[in-house]
This record gives structure tokens, C-alpha cells and sequence, in this order.
């Protein structure tokens, strides 16, 4: 199976992605009132339903670190993964992190670059991507809302049971909530991460002839921190399939994003790189 939907570490050599994280996405809601009041009024009576939602998401999320809290969203790491990640660490060095739009004096969350290449793709990982209930700053008033919701988008490791790990969160999230608030968090969607098969020593070998002829690099190998979900359902259709997964999303191309490009030179040599692979496979 050869998928060209991955990304690359860097534009020096071919990237073999030996693994993708999944994804869990819903509505987390908050409501306290029927209506608005006048924040004179409702403070200090009333909860603020942001405030709500705030110390719920502290039940699944460190606030300070990041650090994911529900025993069901974390996985052991394969040892071999352990070690990809520290050879792609010292390939790709600090451009880990320098290859990421940060604004002036942010830095990542880590120092430690295998640190933070293991949290890309072998930890779970929550964003807020989507609020409600919260004007526009344009808009606001002295005014106590009556709800706040919220999209949450975890991001969980491979080989972790996303039913098992979506409902772990509805469950803590629910359960006693503060003021007896009517909270609620609708599970949109659900969805494996994927965990490469050992290569066999065919791939193994062709992949790195590939790289050394048209790069003269040796293949990286590391995982990546989105999805890409029908690998799951190829490799749960082909159990004996070998994959070769790889791509030139790589640094600053933006995927998704109205900038998106593609590096030429990186494309060219890629090609070749799977031509080759097909011609030692047989095909």
C-alpha cells in the first residue's frame, strides 16, 4: 500500500510515516440561566458558565502543562517508535519547533526535542476550536451570559480504543457538575489512530536504496500528529499489506491553509523514490 497524503520532515530525504494519531471531537455545553442578566445583578449569585466550563476541562487537561489526565487517552509507546523518534530528533534538530509560525519570544512547550516530537505523535493532545455564547468584542456588554460551548478536538495516540476513550471523557466531563449547571458534551466524532506493521526487509532495504540515490540520505522514519483514516481500514482489510506511507508536506508548506504549496525538487525525487520501491516489489 503506498499513500502520498504524509508530510516530511525536511526536503533532504525520503520520510517513511510510521504512524498517525486519531481524533475525538464534540460539543462541550454549559448553560446557567435561561437568559442574560445584568452582570450587577448576576455575579457573585450566579456561576459564570465560562468559569464552568473552565474547571471542567482542568478534570481532563493539566492547565499549566498541557498534559492529558484520563488514563484511557494514553498508550505505551512501542519501544522501536521510542527510537525513531530520537534518530528523527537529531535529523531535524531545533526545526522541530523553528519551522512553526511561533509569534516574537514564544517558545514550544518543551526544550527536549525528542520530548516534543513524542508529544506530536504518541500523546493525546486537546485544542478549543470552535466557542459559543461569547460575543464578538465589539459586542460585549455588562452582561452575565446565560451559556458557554465550547468545540473540543483531542487528539489521541494509536492503539487507543477511541469508544472507550471518547466516553471516558463524556463521563468525567458530566458527571456532578458544579451548581448542579446543566452541562452536556455531544461526541461528534470518533476515530482511530494507525500503527505501521514492522517493514519487511525487502521495503526496509529498497526504501533506503531509494533515499540514498535520489536524496543520498539515508530514510527518516517518525510518525505523524494527524489522521489520515482510511490506513486503518486498508490495514484492517489487508492484514498482510506492507505501507508505505509518506509525502512533501513538509516544513512551511501549510497543509490546508490558503498558502498551501508543495516543494518541486522534493516532489520529483519522491517520485522516483516510489518508482523505485514498485520496481523492487515486483509490481
Amino acid at each position: 500500500m503506498i499513500c502520498l497524503d504524509s508530510g516530511c520532515g525536511n526536503y533532504e530525504q525520503l520520510w517513511m510515516t510510521t504512524s498517525l494519531r486519531g481524533l475525538i471531537s464534540g460539543q462541550l455545553h454549559v448553560q446557567v440561566l435561561d437568559q442574560g442578566v445584568h452582570s450587577g445583578q448576576g455575579t457573585g449569585i450566579t456561576a459564570s458558565s465560562f468559569r464552568i466550563l473552565r474547571d471542567l476541562l482542568s478534570r481532563i487537561e493539566d492547565a499549566k502543562t498541557g498534559e492529558i489526565l484520563l488514563p484511557e487517552l494514553h498508550v505505551n509507546i512501542p519501544t522501536q517508535r521510542i527510537e525513531q523518534i530520537k534518530v528523527a530528533a537529531q535529523i531535524l534538530g531545533k526545526s522541530i519547533y523553528e519551522d512553526l509560525p511561533f509569534s516574537a519570544s514564544v517558545k514550544p512547550i518543551s526544550g527536549e526535542l525528542d520530548e516534543l516530537l513524542t508529544g506530536k505523535t504518541w500523546k493525546p493532545g486537546l485544542e478549543i476550536t470552535g466557542i459559543d455564547g461569547i460575543p464578538a468584542l465589539q459586542n460585549a456588554g455588562n452582561v452575565l451570559r446565560p451559556y458557554t460551548s465550547a468545540t473540543l478536538s483531542m487528539r489521541i495516540p494509536a492503539h487507543c480504543d477511541p469508544e472507550k476513550a471518547a466516553q471516558a471523557m463524556k463521563q468525567m466531563l458530566e458527571k456532578d457538575p458544579p451548581y448542579q449547571a446543566k452541562v452536556s458534551f455531544k461526541i461528534e466524532k470518533s476515530s482511530a489512530g494507525w500503527d505501521s506493521p514492522a517493514l519487511a526487509p525487502w521495503l526496509e532495504q529498497a526504501c533506503k536504496e531509494a533515499s540514498q540515490g535520489y536524496f543520498n540520505k539515508d530514510p527518516g522514519y517518525w510518525g505523524e500528529g494527524g489522521s489520515i483514516p482510511f490506513m486503518g481500514m486498508l490495514g484492517e482489510k489487508f492484514p498482510q499489506a506492507q505501507f508505505m506511507i509518506t509525502g512533501v508536506l513538509g516544513p512551511h508548506s501549510n497543509a490546508h491553509g490558503p498558502n498551501e504549496f508543495l516543494h518541486i525538487e522534493m516532489g520529483k525525487r519522491l517520485t522516483g523514490c516510489v518508482a523505485y520501491v514498485l520496481a523492487k516489489c515486483g509490481i
